[in-house]
Parts: structure tokens; sequence; C-alpha cells
């Protein structure tokens, strides 16, 4: 991860280092350091408004200053402040905390077709089985070809019970069946899983909208494919302003040279990100730790 990242930047580095001579850098200087450096921002998927805020942050460091010699470490320093600010986690404890407070804990899964969030969800169970928490798994999406049997296969796989019905059934009606079982049963976490909606469907998003209203979940997690880049930043902001996110799972990061999805989607819905999805094993979904990102994206 961030291999590319860290590459491009370099580049675009040791290029301004061998045509800047100037001893004291100016607006204009700094314009023709940042160009390069933008250009490969945006190559690595980060969004124009992370790259704006690494480019504002920068400039305080660099203009007006003399940094020809030093020119990598003071842009080094600048980006790890800066990603210090703009990346958001949820300490796993006071995630925990929050499930143990209220029973059942509904999380509600959102997301578009593609993005991993059966597959997501399957970690999702493992991990709080792993907690010694209780599990309920609902089938809501009712328009995908498959996707029950998907589901059916991991609740069967982590003995967990799964509430569903036929295919085009109400998907609202379903989940709300599922939370009736889970307070009856007094089942710890319910995950409801729900159909994969591009954001430009506004009937499939006031489905969504309606789910959220009837169930009413503590939590709504956005599940995104890290490796579609700018497309996440996108995919999140709409799912945030029509049906609200509280957190983010970006799934196949072990994929993702890039890493730009990851610098930048929480900093566009300033909602902070819970989990990555490494690989196809149940075990592979890891603890957001933001010191852990920084310290992979530190220039050599």
């Amino acid at each position: 991860m961030f291999e590319f990242f860290k590459k491009k930047i370099n580049e675009a580095i040791t290029k301004v280092e061998k045509v800047f001579t100037e001893k004291v850098m100016n607006e204009k200087d700094f314009e023709k350091v940042f160009f390069d450096i933008e250009l490969n921002l945006i190559q690595s998927n980060v969004s124009s408004e992370v790259v704006n805020k690494i480019k504002q942050d920068l400039k305080k460091e660099l203009i007006g200053k003399s940094v020809k010699k030093d020119l990598k470490n003071v842009i080094n320093i600048s980006l790890k402040n800066t990603l210090n600010e703009i990346l958001m986690e949820q300490n796993p404890l006071d995630f925990l905390k929050k499930i143990n407070e209220k029973k059942p804990y509904i999380i509600m899964i959102i997301g578009v077709n593609g993005s991993g969030k059966t597959t997501t969800i399957g970690k999702l169970a493992n991990y709080f089985k792993s907690k010694k928490l209780s599990v309920l798994l609902a089938a809501c999406d009712t328009f995908r070809a498959a996707s029950i049997e998907q589901l059916k296969v991991h609740a069967d796989k982590l003995g967990i019970k799964l509430i569903s019905s036929e295919y085009g059934s109400d998907s609202t009606s379903i989940a709300f069946d599922a939370k009736k079982h889970a307070e009856k049963n007094k089942i710890d976490i319910l995950i409801i899983d729900t159909a994969g909606r591009l954001q430009s469907n506004s009937n499939l998003m006031e489905e969504l909208k309606k789910m959220k209203r009837v169930i009413n979940p503590d939590s709504c997690i956005f599940v995104a494919d890290s490796i579609t880049g700018a497309d996440v930043v996108l995919q999140a902001d709409k799912f945030n302003s029509e049906i609200g996110i509280d957190y983010l799972i970006l799934s196949k990061t072990d994929v993702d040279t890039k890493g730009g999805a990851i610098i930048s989607a929480s900093y566009v819905v300033k909602k902070p990100i819970l989990f990555l999805g490494t690989g196809q094993e149940y075990t592979d979904l890891k603890e957001f730790n933001k010191q852990e990102i920084i310290d992979k994206i530190v220039l050599t």
C-alpha cells in the first residue's frame, strides 16, 4: 500500500530539487514546486479537497524560507502533520463500549454493488464473535441475484442465524422482523445487509432512507472498494448527504497500491474509518490505525 503514492511524490520532489536554485522560496517558486506534487497526488487518487489541504499546509512551511537543502524533510514533516489532522479513526475499544451499552446494537451496512459489502459483513460478524458477542444477520438485499445465498454461506460457516425472505420482498419488512427477533432473543448485534445502490439512483436511495427511518440503526456503516480511487469519495459524499454515514470500512486495501482513497474518504465525509479489509479470509479485517498509515507514507 502507498507504493505508487510514495514513488510519485519522491519523483516530484527530486525534479523540484534539481531546478530550484533560489535560497528563499516565494509564491511563484512554490507554485512551480507544487505543480508536480499536485499532479502526482491526483494520480495517486487523492481527492481535490485533500490536495488543497496539503497545498495550503505546505505553503505555510515553504514560502519565505530557505529550504533547498532540506526540501524533502520539510515536505515530509508537513505531509505527516496534515495526514495526522485529516485522518479520522475510531478507537476500537470505544466502539465496542458503545455496542455493549445497547442490546441489540443495530448496524446497517450500505454501499454500491461490488464494494465487498457481503464479504465485509462476514468479517464483521467474525470480529464480533471473537469478542464474545452474539450476532444476527439480516439479508435485506432482495434485488441482486444470489445475494441472499451468498450471505447464507457466511452465516452457515460462522454458525450465525440469518433472517431472510424471498427475492423481491420488502427489504424494510425483513429488517424489521430481524430487529424484533434480536430483541426477543437478546442478541448483542444485528447486522443488516442492504442492496448495493449507485449513488445516482434516487429510487433505490429512497428505499435506504425508508429502512433507516423504520429501523433506526445505531450505526450506518459505508463499505467502499479502495481500489476505485476517486469514486470512493464521490460515493461516500453522496451516501452521507442522502442517508447519513457514521463509519467507513475500506475493502480490498491489500491490492490498493495508491492509497488515495484511504487518505481522502474520511476527510471528505468527516467520519472515522473503522476497519480496512486486507484479504478474503474472515480474519482479514484490520482495525484502522492512522499512525500506521502515516508511517507507511514517510518519504525515503
